[in-house]
């Protein structure tokens, strides 16, 4: 799980940080504007470069810095405990005077305070242990190397850190992007879910049973649907399909036929069906009530807690008092900015002095750092 979260000249985020005290799942709250977004945005930079993305300009552009300040580096450093192992990368960019984009200023990974490797601008250092001696290469200063030094094992700190990134769960859904159809599967789903359809047959294929979660979960929230198919449409297609029933018939629909708080049940049970077949996992979820009738956010928000409270990891920002309501002031984390001219702070509303409960403050318009 994240420990530590540290972002710098990063859009509205300077010297930034989020610390975790072992919470299993965590609320960011904040008006609009305030950097609750921009924090999934760099979450999904190193996401990105765990999958195989490395080139810099695929990742950030001159225009992420903040405030243009684009002569100070802009840094991210994420510490995570993995199976009681913890693993510090830290990234830093930079832009010098004259170039067309950002290159590789400092970059390391250190493995319960043991450096895995160590980067400056071109140069990369890999330690050894044993006998071997330390390892130098040189690597395109445009090119992150986490994607590209290799893992001697699958159990190598470096694989393990890479799959852990990898796997985070980074969803901002846009209903009206996901059909239902697929070609192909997979287990790493972008972070709209226009591929919704390829995760669904992706989870399926690796754990059948996992469509019990799914079949349950759905269940509790629309009662009369009997089941969803994943019907071929030729070839490698698949398209979903999902079936009601009542007293009075039944009914099927296509996936795209749902409304956007329906295609959201979907998301909630595929996050349930995924933590069971390949979790535990971190999960990232900007606005998950966005789409929900207030009368829906309470049990939409607790099933998502519930399923991470032994395992894993689940952060998610909201405006809604409803979810609000479903965390406590030591797990509700404000980010507040005065003005576009001035970066983000952060507190826990635990840490905060306030008269009233945080959601009376919140609607008032008196919740600031």
């Amino acid at each position: 799980m994240i420990q530590r979260l540290y972002i710098n000249n990063f859009r509205c985020l300077e010297n930034f940080e989020l610390t975790f005290r072992g919470e299993r799942s965590s609320l960011l709250i904040g008006k609009n504007g305030a950097g609750k977004s921009t924090v999934c945005s760099a979450l999904k930079v190193l996401q990105k470069i765990a999958r195989g993305t490395n080139r810099i300009r695929d990742l950030v552009t001159q225009n992420d810095f903040s405030r243009g300040r684009s002569d100070v580096p802009m840094r991210f450093e994420l510490e995570v405990v993995v199976e009681e192992i913890t693993y510090l990368y830290s990234l830093a960019l930079e832009f010098p005077k004259d170039f067309k984009e950002l290159r590789i200023f400092e970059e390391s990974l250190v493995v319960n305070g043991k450096p895995i490797y160590t980067r400056n601008v071109e140069r990369v250092r890999l330690a050894r242990s044993g006998k071997e001696l330390e390892a130098n290469f040189l690597i395109d200063w445009h090119l992150v190397a986490l994607p590209v030094v290799q893992a001697a094992t699958n159990k190598d700190p470096i694989a393990n850190f890479r799959n852990w990134l990898a796997k985070m769960l980074i969803l901002r859904p846009i209903p009206s992007l996901i059909t239902g159809d697929a070609i192909g599967e997979t287990l790493q789903p972008n972070d709209d879910l226009s591929d919704l359809g390829g995760w669904f047959t992706g989870i399926m294929a690796l754990s059948p049973s996992s469509y019990m979660e799914v079949d349950q979960y759905l269940k509790q929230v629309m009662p009369d649907i009997q089941d969803v198919q994943n019907r071929p449409t030729g070839g490698e297609a698949k398209s979903l399909l999902v079936r009601f029933a009542t007293k009075q018939g039944k009914t099927e629909f296509p996936f795209s036929a749902l409304s956007d708080g329906e295609k959201c049940y979907m998301i909630c049970a595929l996050v349930l069906a995924a933590h069971r077949a390949y979790g535990p996992f971190f999960c990232f979820w900007d606005e998950p009530d966005n789409h929900l009738a207030l009368s829906e956010v309470g049990h939409f928000v607790l099933t998502l807690r519930k399923a991470f409270k032994e395992s894993g990891q689940f952060l998610a920002t909201s405006h809604n008092p409803e979810a609000i309501r479903r965390f406590s002031d030591e797990n509700t984390i404000l980010l507040d900015r005065r003005s576009h001219l001035e970066p983000t702070l952060v507190r826990r509303l635990a840490d905060l002095d306030m008269s009233g409960s945080a959601v009376e403050a919140l609607l008032r318009g008196e919740l600031t750092v």
